[in-house]
């Protein structure tokens, strides 16, 4: 390693703040964003700190930490590089990322990090035109990670936004009453869509449709997988790898040491987040494994009600429908019988399949666009600490990263 490096405690390289409280009462909506110990929460008018910032979680959440491009407020459960003293900021957030918070907590009944204790962290750090190129590669396998996440978002709207055309609006049907072709579609595909509407008990539908419940079309699977069949080779979904609003899951783990019972599902399932509904955790299921129970195995009950399903349960009216009746003072969940109740207008299921073939293409390019950002985050957290602590070289990182995108 070269003789370069820096060897000493945290507190010579950088020196960490405590964050500003912020009433609720006091904050006046902005563009300036508030960063607690989870990450940006809010936004106000007014700035504590100029960016670019380096921000950790001081109670709360620890661990986590956040990079800050532009000014912000750093609350109260945070702690702030006040200053970097000449090193990198980007290179300094991933640096603290590989220290162990809990190893600098102050114990107490609610643990913290204490600032003075994490000061006395020992460190080994680069010189300045390496923490450069180091935060550099890093910072570009991050941008790639948030393209694929993007291009996945954009993905599911598209989605969203036909089935909402078709299902909701019903579009082609209104377009079809007006003597007007059906935008966006073949002839076929057109001809299947009525050019009337008809009264119903959900008020006026497609002449032909019925009106029904998404249990009509929809089901939940329920097979436990016993403790003594959870491994390391068998994949884990819990409720923490879901994001909100998003069709396409972030991370996983694996089954190994998990210590109760666990539901089953398999590749091309809904997986719908049952706990806390308004969080809106609802995903396709990239691969087949095991999840958590307070996540609710979907599936349609034809093949070719799948789109048609998958897109409702994501949807936001949905959502605030299940958040409405879930049950629970702390830890408030919905049942698959009240989800199964969810009034909806069931469509033929010639059509139900049209939206299918027009979907899947999107919905195959979001898995493997699932799988490409895992592999680049694996990559990213394996190389991570061998870069920072000098174990591993910028050019054999490289190589690495160009092996694993072939």
């Amino acid at each position: 390693m070269s003789s370069e490096w820096y060897s000493g405690k945290l507190g010579d390289v950088i020196e960490l703040k405590r964050g500003y409280d912020l009433p609720q009462a006091k904050r006046n909506k902005g563009v300036v964003p508030l960063v607690s110990s989870s990450g940006v929460s809010d936004s106000h008018n007014t700035a504590m700190v100029k960016g670019p910032g380096v921000v950790t979680g001081r109670y709360g959440t620890i661990g986590q930490v956040f990079y800050v491009e532009d000014d912000f407020w750093p609350l109260n459960t945070t702690l702030y590089v006040r200053d970097f003293k000449g090193n990198h900021p980007k290179f300094v957030h991933y640096f603290l990322k590989t220290l162990d918070f809990l190893a600098y907590s102050d114990k107490a009944a609610v643990p913290g990090v204490n600032r003075n204790h994490l000061h006395e962290a020992s460190i080994f750090m680069p010189p300045v035109t390496e923490q450069k190129e180091i935060a550099a590669f890093l910072g570009s396998l991050d941008d790639r990670i948030t393209l694929l996440r993007e291009t996945n978002a954009t993905l599911e709207a598209i989605a969203q936004a036909l089935f909402k055309s078709w299902f909701v609006d019903f579009d082609p049907v209104r377009a079809k009453a007006e003597g007007l072709e059906p935008q966006s579609m073949d002839a076929p595909t057109a001809a299947l869509f009525p050019d009337s509407f008809e009264e119903s008990e959900l008020g006026l539908v497609p002449k032909g449709w019925r009106a029904g419940n998404l249990g009509v079309i929809a089901q939940t699977v329920r097979r436990q997988i016993q403790v003594s069949e959870l491994h390391a080779d068998v994949r884990y979904v819990g409720l923490e790898h879901i994001p909100r609003k998003s069709l396409s899951l972030s991370s996983w783990g694996n089954a190994d040491g998990l210590e109760s019972t666990k539901a089953a599902f398999s590749e091309g399932d809904i997986l719908f987040g049952k706990l806390r509904p308004y969080f809106h955790k609802v995903v396709l299921a990239p691969f087949s494994g095991v999840c958590s129970t307070d996540i609710l195995v979907c599936q349609p009950k034809e093949r070719a009600y799948f789109g048609v399903v998958a897109m409702y349960l994501f949807s936001e009216t949905l959502i605030s429908y299940a958040d409405r009746l879930s049950n629970g003072a702390k830890m408030p969940r919905v049942n698959w019988k009240d989800l199964a109740a969810y009034p909806i207008v069931v469509p033929p299921s010639d059509i139900a399949a049209k939206l299918n073939e027009a979907i899947h293409p999107l919905l195959s390019r979001m898995i493997e666009g699932i799988h490409r950002a895992q592999t680049l985050t694996q990559l990213r957290d394996t190389l991570l600490p061998r870069l920072i602590s000098g174990q591993l070289r910028l050019p054999e990182a490289q190589e690495q990263l160009e092996e694993a995108l072939v």
